[in-house]
């Protein structure tokens, strides 16, 4: 694409010009700012799930409608991620930065004051969109704020960090707002962070503008036919899957997917360019990774129900209690870096994720009375071992042989392939979980909810059997999508050791 005329507008004092970096007195605060929105953006998957079990016994939202809390972030932000980068190279990136914090700001806001499950999950989506527009813009503005060289090496290492670092304050932030305050503050949190840096975004250079268009239809398409598709699965479970509405949901996904795919073949400025899926390696590292976000997300939701419902702990506790997670994904990762420069990604990617299955398989042999430090915490750095050694390799498959043009847009659809295979998986999976506990005593969870509000320890006892089976059921489904993922990957991801991945986005943890 040809380059706007539009003239960049760079910080007061800066004498840059377009594509450069400000003034050096800017750069600390430029930093602070970039770090603090990819902070906020990555915090918000992990800090509502702590809240999950307060917000269902405050609002009263029903278990078939509780994944959707995760879920409508979850497919906002992958489904529209790559149309806000888009718009950044359209309508400058500095503009769609601001736009996305300002929105997910409002919504965070609109999320805290939500007086029923429906607000709630609506405000969900809007922190979706705001995100879509907020990360993908935050990372291109990186390279034109940051000289090239060591400060903008040190930016992108920042960058970086945030996803693992966000994971982790979420899971401590969350648990300690919900239980001193309130679940509410879960979402207020954002606010101040929100408006901090959107009073920061003066320090960031605008980068240069290309002609072309929004492919808003294949964004509504594809969204939609997204969401229909989880809807559909989410009440097939709930109503059955001959219900008029889940068979009508099912439909309109079909053709809302098909015309997507048919837009983004006949579109001159496709969301999603189809030229990034003849590739074997790049297709399959698309693939492994969907499966990856589907047992991913089940891993924080249903251990997060677990430890709080059965085991009793506290947010707070529940907090702490996920942070071997975060050490065993960071230690993994850092090494599995280093191990790309020897050997090609499937061979790393592969035993990964075979020790993650093996994580979930132990996992789905939980009980009721099951130790914190024998069981719960041993599977799950097991499992965040073998999931963390997954990301540099999948990234590296994902950028395999993409033309410089491309590498923006190729690493973007990984991490849209993530949040996408999470909202579908744990749609599945908690289908799947509540099906297995009522199966076991029917409204295995209201029975559980009612038992413990009541303190009828009998019935809790009774109710807490089934409800820990259906999560064990649900580990066990993650683990046979693992399992297709390192089938997936052992087939299809080709891609040779030691490739180039500049500019690749980082994958978000959790």
């Amino acid at each position: 694409m040809s380059a706007d005329s539009t003239a960049v507008i760079a910080p007061a004092g800066s004498d840059t010009g377009p594509g450069h970096a400000s003034g050096g007195r800017h750069l600390g605060l430029a930093l602070v700012v970039i770090a603090a929105a990819q902070l906020m953006v990555v915090l918000d998957a992990t800090i509502t799930n702590i809240a999950l079990p307060a917000i269902q016994t405050d609002l009263g939202v029903s278990d078939a409608n509780l994944a959707w809390i995760v879920n409508s972030y979850a497919l906002a932000f992958g489904g529209l991620l790559l149309l806000g980068g888009k718009a950044g190279d359209l309508f400058g990136r500095r503009r769609m930065f601001q736009v996305g914090i300002a929105v997910f700001t409002l919504a965070s806001l609109l999320g805290g004051l939500a007086p029923g499950e429906g607000l709630l999950i609506g405000a969900r989506i809007l922190q979706g969109v705001g995100a879509a527009f907020a990360a993908p813009n935050a990372l291109a503005l990186i390279t034109t704020t940051f000289p090239e060289g060591k400060p903008r090496n040190a930016a992108m290492g920042v960058y970086a960090g945030m996803a693992g670092i966000g994971a982790t304050v979420g899971l401590l932030l969350g648990g300690v707002l919900t239980d001193v305050l309130d679940w509410r503050w879960v979402f207020f949190v954002n606010i101040p962070i929100g408006l901090a840096v959107l009073a920061g975004t003066r320090t960031l250079v605008e980068a240069e503008r290309h002609h072309g268009r929004l492919d808003v239809p294949g964004a509504v398409t594809g969204t939609g036919g997204l969401i229909t598709l989880v809807y559909g699965i989410t009440r097939g479970g709930d109503q059955g899957w001959t219900d008029g509405l889940t068979l009508a949901s099912f439909g309109a996904a079909v053709v809302l997917l098909v015309a997507f795919l048919f837009l983004q073949a006949r579109t001159t400025h496709p969301m999603m360019p189809l030229r990034l899926f003849s590739e074997r390696s790049r297709w399959g590292s698309y693939a492994t990774m969907l499966f990856i976000g589907a047992g991913m997300f089940a891993t924080f939701y249903f251990l997060t129900l677990y430890m709080q419902l059965i085991l009793g702990y506290s947010p707070v506790r529940t907090g702490f209690g996920f942070l071997p997670i975060s050490f065993g994904m960071a230690a993994a990762a850092g090494v599995s870096s280093k191990l790309v420069a020897r050997f090609a990604p499937r061979v790393i990617a592969g035993p990964g994720l075979l020790v993650a299955a093996v994580g979930m398989c132990w996992f789905a042999t939980l009980e009721p009375d099951s130790s914190y430090a024998g069981h719960v915490m041993p599977a799950m750095f097991v499992t965040a071992l073998g999931l963390g050694a997954t990301f540099v390799p999948m990234t590296l498959g994902a950028v395999s042989g993409v033309s410089h043009d491309d590498t923006g847009v190729a690493s973007a659809l990984l991490n849209t392939a993530q949040q996408i295979g999470g909202a579908l998986g744990l749609a599945i999976l908690s289908t799947v979980s509540t099906s297995a506990a009522n199966g076991e005593l029917p409204e295995a969870a209201s029975s559980l909810y009612r038992g413990l509000a009541t303190e009828d320890f009998t019935l809790v006892a009774k109710a807490g059997d089934a409800v820990t089976h259906g999560y064990t059921m649900a580990f066990a489904a993650a683990a046979v999508l693992f399992l297709a993922g390192l089938l997936v990957t052992a087939f299809a991801v080709n891609a040779g050791r030691q490739q180039h991945t500049e500019g690749a986005a980082p994958v978000h943890l959790g």
